[in-house]
């Protein structure tokens, strides 16, 4: 029987070199070699095909929610996600947006974009997500 050694996790905060960031994600992380896991655009659509919630914080759940179960179908979870992308169409919501996104996504956190946009339907955020497989 062999013995099992520990693995190094898939992705390391460095310290950064910048001014403290306006919300929670981190500035640089290293990811260790590996097979990448993209996960498309996700929004709050519930398994009828239908639009959960109406205002930020209920659509920012149900969707990291989406994420997730997409990352358990490649052998994922959110703690190996290393970069995210945001699309929101009003980013005077970006305060209540990130109240659940800190709440939900482990440490380290990732590497974050943010950018306000029309989005299809009736969302208000739609998120992609990179990760690395452990």
């Amino acid at each position: 029987m062999g013995s099992s050694t520990p693995q190094a996790p898939a992705k390391y905060a460095p310290p950064a070199t910048q001014a403290p960031g306006n919300g929670p994600y981190s500035p640089v992380l290293e990811v260790t070699p590996g097979k990448i896991v993209v996960i498309s655009g996700q929004a709050a659509v519930g398994p009828d095909g239908r639009t959960i919630g109406s205002d930020i914080r209920t659509q920012a759940r149900v969707t990291i929610e989406n994420c997730a179960a997409q990352l358990r179908n490649a052998g994922c979870s959110l703690a190996d996600v290393f970069k995210v992308n945001v699309y929101m169409t009003d980013l005077n919501d970006w305060p209540a947006f990130n109240e659940v996104y800190a709440e939900m996504m482990p440490q380290p956190l990732p590497v974050r974009t943010a950018v306000e946009t029309k989005l299809l339907r009736d969302f208000v955020v739609e998120i992609e997500l990179w990760a690395v497989k452990p």
